[in-house]
């Protein structure tokens, strides 16, 4: 965990020295210095948290040094240190934005309390900040992208389960984007203005795992200089993702089961017990199943997790959702990237339709950041297509050139991907005229038009229909 940073400014040595060696016991990184221009100098590059300020300095005032910070950072908490307290210098200190005002002499344990004050005061706003952001900006449910029927079940059913306590597994393949639907259940719950919190299981080393979850004590184990909170604590009242669920020690299992069981737990060298008020989700991109039979995964953790089972269709399930996809993903990187790409082609997104997507959302990101950056302007055709895109897994409707790879295929998805291509090539061929198309393909106009619409398919930018 990052120290938090203090700048003291005092013109008097010995004080400086105290207050620096009282901050560094205490768990903060201090560093000091003695009048007004050596301040702004340090703090362009230290950085501080909190700054602890003697009001009267040899080159200027303190209270009008906290204008001066404040403009390079303003969060910083400051901390006014006089021996020529007055109300009224007081009154103005607060004024100008100062956390508190505090006399000479003093206890240096005062000034440390009071340190430790400024910094929560800091991290609460902080924490307020990025909930405000995320609640009013990134998890609604219309950032979840897709018009068809399956993911439209999933937030059906995430809606439902949204603002209630109950313990959700996610499951899906890798880049389908389960942490999205985390944090959509989050920030649609009661718990929206309390900390979400996200560990990725499958990335820290079992040895470090136990203690980023339940935090350890000083000296617990070689290295633990401090005391360390962990993630259930940081998380409490508010919810903990447990992404890659699946890749969990059998030791951690046993110990994750016990807290969801009795919701609470000790961090590593501690007797004390801590109460855990968090609502668990849990992801992961393995057959859980599968592992339980192995005997790489608890059968009580899973049926403990598996309360509501939520299951994110990959990709190549829903490619009625490619084109709304595209759309989304284009805007985002022409806006980033500072590019003019108006679209696709009906040739270019039909292979598209034809490609599996083994990534999954994710992967088509990537891809059109890629297109989007490379073609800077215009339309994307086949050609801009890098060569594994390019390929078909159904070439036509010819069963002897219909290819089932060894691990099978989803019969529903291939003749979904199939009808889209037709359609597709109906519309290409007759110039988008749904009239022409529909008498080609042999469909009543209103059909064609419906399944157009639901599928989400648009002409290229280029042409007028």
């Amino acid at each position: 965990m990052t120290k938090p940073k203090v700048l003291i400014i005092d013109d008097d040595e010995s004080l400086r020295l105290s207050l620096n060696r009282a901050l560094d016991r205490q768990g903060f990184e201090a560093r000091s210095v003695m009048g007004c221009a050596e301040a702004i100098a340090v703090a362009s590059h230290f950085n501080p948290d909190l700054a602890l300020i003697d009001l009267r300095l040899n080159d200027g005032s303190g209270i009008d040094l906290i204008s001066k910070l404040k403009i390079k950072n303003p969060s910083i908490q400051c901390i006014i240190l006089t021996g020529f307290g007055s109300i009224e210098d007081a009154v103005l200190a607060t004024q100008k934005g100062a956390f508190h005002f505090i006399t000479k002499p003093f206890n240096l344990k005062e000034v440390v309390g009071l340190a430790h004050k400024a910094i929560s005061h800091l991290n609460l706003i902080n924490e307020n900040h990025t909930l405000k952001s995320a609640l009013n900006t990134k998890y609604h449910f219309d950032k979840i992208i897709g018009n068809s029927d399956k993911i439209q079940d999933v937030l059906n059913l995430v809606e439902k389960v949204a603002d209630t306590d109950t313990t959700i597994l996610v499951t899906g393949e890798s880049g389908t984007g389960k942490e999205l639907i985390a944090k959509a259940l989050h920030y649609n719950s009661s718990r929206a203005n309390k900390p979400f919190v996200p560990i990725n299981c499958g990335a820290i080393p079992s040895e470090l795992l136990e203690s980023e979850l339940f935090g350890h004590i000083k000296g617990a184990f070689t290295g633990a200089i401090n005391n360390r909170m962990g993630r259930f604590e940081m998380a409490d009242e508010g919810s903990l993702f447990l992404d890659e669920i699946g890749d969990m020690s059998a030791h951690l299992q046993v110990k994750l089961l016990r807290v969801l069981q009795e919701r609470k737990f000790e961090p590593i060298g501690s007797t004390k017990t801590v109460e855990s008020n968090v609502r668990i989700i849990a992801a992961t991109n393995i057959n859980i199943e599968k592992a339980i039979q192995e005997g790489r995964f608890r059968e009580d953790l899973y049926y403990r997790l598996n309360v509501i089972p939520i299951t994110i269709p990959p990709l190549r399930d829903r490619k009625s959702d490619i084109p709304i996809l595209l759309d989304h993903f284009m805007d985002k990187f022409n806006t980033l990237r500072n590019r003019k790409v108006e679209g696709i082609s009906s040739n270019a997104l039909d292979l598209l339709f034809h490609y599996s997507w083994p990534g999954n959302i994710r992967e088509l990101e990537n891809l059109v950041e890629r297109l989007v950056i490379l073609k800077g302007q215009g339309c994307i055709d086949v050609d801009d297509l890098p060569d594994k895109y390019r390929s078909r897994s159904i070439k036509d409707a010819n069963p002897d050139q219909l290819e089932i790879p060894e691990t099978g295929m989803d019969f529903n998805s291939a003749i979904d991907t199939y009808e889209n291509a037709l359609i597709l090539k109906a519309l290409e061929k007759t110039g988008w005229n749904r009239n022409q198309a529909a008498i080609l393909l042999k469909l009543n106009r209103t059909t064609l038009v419906e399944k157009i619409k639901k599928k989400g398919l648009t002409p290229p930018p280029q042409m007028t229909v």
